[in-house]
């Protein structure tokens, strides 16, 4: 079983910068693919980065140059640094680790509100 845990969500004012940590544990689980999705008020889920083995990443347009996504293999944890923050990125983060599935699939954490105000 494999569990994660979100955490570094809050209140910001926008233009400002939030950092999420996303940390997995279990049983011989190691980073592989990782991903970021967030859900919106009355939107559905939507994989806002995601970083593969060899360190590849890729992101939605909407975050392009402003938010980025990194791992620290040896705490098999996972970052989101999010800057200039918009109200339209307020949302629930959820990290998500599909294994050897698509993303979307596999394990995910309890999610971390995010909410950025104008």
């Amino acid at each position: 079983q494999v569990q994660l845990v979100e955490s570094g969500g809050g209140l910001v004012q926008a233009g400002g910068s939030l950092r999420l940590s996303c940390a997995a544990s279990g049983s011989a689980f190691s980073i592989n693919a990782m991903g970021w999705y967030r859900q919106g008020p009355g939107k559905q889920r939507e994989l806002v980065a995601s970083i593969i083995s060899g360190g590849l990443t890729n992101y939605v347009d909407s975050v392009k140059g402003r938010f980025t996504i990194s791992r620290d293999n040896a705490k098999n944890t996972v970052y989101l640094q999010m800057n200039s923050l918009k109200p339209e990125d307020t949302a629930v983060y959820y990290c998500n680790a599909p294994g050897e599935k698509p993303f979307g699939y596999g394990y995910w954490g309890q999610g971390t509100q995010v909410t950025v105000s104008s």
